[in-house]
């Protein structure tokens, strides 16, 4: 960067080392500049890191979910399975820092506390957790938009004498569940993962469900070698095929209008899409189905006859089917056989609707009902998604506001990637970003080329501050809401649209993700590029 009466200790900081963090370290460092990865885990791989519970994994297919900068990375790499359990991403994610050459670049145990803003000599100093501090010229978050775990509120959560733990800080040393009496709260992606993973381990499985979610199967399956070997050689036609579509994902909207299908021919295509493996019937349906509530009634309709059959006790199917939101409109989770779980003569489920949680006793948990005793609680109870992490750390801006007191009532941002007031601060996967609303490392990608671009453009014109303009920002953020008149996705409760009961404030609507899809995003990305940077200001 351009020499500065105060220069920093680095050109660039990133905080965390996940997904994002890596390939942009990587691209920092194509470019020549002073770099470190400040990162709280003692280990890299950011959600991968962190979520040990049984049962993690992708839903989206493996070989969308790893990076496409490298033919020979691509080459290199073997999938065991269509979706990947967490024990091999992570492996897979360590084995592209030692293959670049990247972890020297990487600080670990590093939790960073707060970083302010010096407006004369345009750097950022961030100070961690242990007091240690650092300064760089530009910083860039790369912290994750699930990784503010959150704890549900309830009396006594910590009078609990046995083990009991967010699935996010599952134990690195492992848990074992053998013959133990297991209480899990939540029923949310990881939970449906988690119950069925150890529900037929477990002595005894108490399931307290708040609110069912339309679940669908994964359809997992191994890879052998010749068919990693086509998949190979499918790579281009593969990332192409994730470019085109809404999500990043294989699965794109079916072209054809639902209204000019019949009626067999619908049922046969769900029934298809039921069958297959991955997003498909969640993504790969007709647009109505996501649209138009009348349509998106009849699809429920096909997927709670499909819960029913799946569960033998019928009262218990009916506490699984939402009544509260159609299918689709809240993140889907793609399930092996989680219904079935609940046909074990071991396995509880507890309709917190009907009974509800008084509180954590020394013993178990006590609900209107009474006491369930247990071995190990487990709290599936989700995060402050998207805004948590940043509420974490204390960024403190230019004229000395705080990011967390501007965004308190939501983001506002130009392009998801800076906010005014904030110079230098590039929010990689942050609010209203196009990677928060797809296959998330194809949208990486795509945030971490243009950033680069951005610190290109910057060093090629001798500047040391880039801030977003006021006005670029408000205009940004009414497109963003303006997409809320869209689809059924923005009319339930879900963390799409900022609502966590755990959380103080989030209980309205808050505009959080783009739902123009990841072409659109990138058509406007291209054309800010085009028109040098609009929309920031430079100096």
């Amino acid at each position: 960067m351009t020499e500065a009466n105060s220069a920093p200790e680095h050109d660039v900081i990133i905080i965390g080392a996940g997904v994002c963090g890596i390939y942009l370290v990587y691209r920092m460092l194509e470019l020549g500049l002073s770099v470190t990865v400040l990162e709280a885990g003692d280990g890299p791989g950011g959600t991968w890191y962190w979520n040990r519970y049984p049962g993690a994994r992708f839903d989206s297919e493996s070989y969308t979910y790893g990076y496409s900068f490298s033919k020979e990375l691509l080459d290199e790499w073997n999938w065991s399975e269509h979706f990947a359990a967490q024990p091999e991403t992570l492996r897979y994610l360590n084995h592209v820092i030692d293959r670049f050459d990247l972890r020297e670049h990487m600080q670990f145990g590093c939790k960073v506390q707060g970083a302010a803003f010096d407006n004369a000599a345009n750097l950022w100093t961030v100070t961690l957790e242990d007091g240690r501090t650092f300064t760089t010229r530009l910083l860039f978050t790369a912290i994750g938009m699930l990784s503010a775990a959150t704890m549900p509120r309830i009396e006594g959560v910590d009078a609990f004498k046995g083990p009991s733990f967010h699935t996010y800080n599952w134990p690195h040393e492992g848990v074992d569940l053998t013959g133990k009496r297991v209480g899990v709260i939540g029923t949310g992606a990881t939970g449906v993962q988690l119950i069925a993973e150890i529900a037929d381990k477990v002595g005894s499985l108490t399931v307290f469900q708040r609110r069912p979610n339309w679940c669908a199967p994964l359809h997992n399956a191994p890879i052998d070698d010749e068919e990693m070997a086509r998949i190979k050689a499918s790579y281009d036609a593969i990332f192409a095929r994730c470019i085109e579509t809404p999500g990043g994902f294989l699965h794109g909207p079916d072209r054809r209008s639902y209204l000019e299908v019949s009626e067999a021919e619908r049922l046969e295509f769900w029934e298809t899409l039921y069958a297959s493996p991955g997003f498909g019937v969640w993504l790969g349906n007709f647009r109505e189905v996501l649209m138009d509530e009348t349509i998106n009634r009849e699809f429920s309709d096909f997927i709670a006859a499909k819960i029913r059959a799946r569960v033998d006790d019928p009262d218990v199917a009916e506490k699984l089917i939402p009544k509260d939101h159609g299918f689709g409109s809240r993140r889907v989770p793609m399930e092996t056989r989680y219904y079935e779980a609940y046909n074990r003569s071991n396995v509880t489920l507890v309709d917190l609707n009907e009974t509800p949680i008084e509180c954590v006793t020394e013993d178990g948990i006590r609900t209107s009902a009474g006491e369930h005793e247990f071995d190990v609680i487990v709290y599936a109870t989700g995060f402050d998604a998207i805004t948590g992490a940043f509420d974490r750390i204390d960024f403190e801006g230019a004229d000395g506001s705080h990011l967390k007191d501007k965004w308190q009532d939501g983001p506002v941002t130009y392009l998801g990637l800076q906010t005014a007031g904030f110079p230098n601060l590039v929010t990689l996967a942050g609010p209203q970003s196009g990677s928060v609303s797809t296959n998330f490392p194809r949208g990486i990608e795509e945030a971490v080329d243009w950033t680069t671009g951005l610190v290109r453009f910057m060093r090629e014109h001798g500047y040391q501050r880039v801030e977003a303009d006021p006005g670029a920002e408000a205009e940004w953020t009414e497109h963003v809401k303006s997409l809320y008149g869209f689809g059924l996705a923005t009319t339930t409760k879900s963390w799409f649209t900022g609502y966590n009961s755990n959380v103080d404030g989030h209980d309205t609507l808050r505009y959080m993700v783009y739902f123009g899809g990841a072409p659109k995003y990138r058509e406007r990305l291209a054309e800010v590029v085009d028109n040098d940077y609009e929309g920031f200001e430079f100096g």
